[in-house]
């Protein structure tokens, strides 16, 4: 009986550090997989959202100075004929 439960805690002792070393596998892994993404995003372009925001704005504005400005051109236009 005491070299079954020899065998048992054998088998319970290889199976927890197979466990572990899966854990670090992953682990690993995905701080790999994480660094492998951000240096390909770096290497391309991609504006920050704060960026992306502050340009929208910007061409909404412009695109209300230029309607403003074609409103105003239209009023002189009927003025001046």
């Amino acid at each position: 009986m005491q070299t079954r439960n020899k065998v048992l805690d054998d088998i319970s002792q290889l199976m927890t550090n197979a466990m572990g070393v899966a854990q670090g596998a992953r682990e690993e892994a995905e701080t790999a997989m994480k660094s492998m993404i951000d240096r390909w995003l770096a290497d391309r372009d991609f504006v920050t959202r704060e960026e992306f925001d502050a340009v929208r704005a910007m061409a909404q504005k412009a695109r209300e100075e230029n309607e403003a400005l074609k409103a105003r051109i239209e009023a002189l236009e009927k003025g001046g004929s």
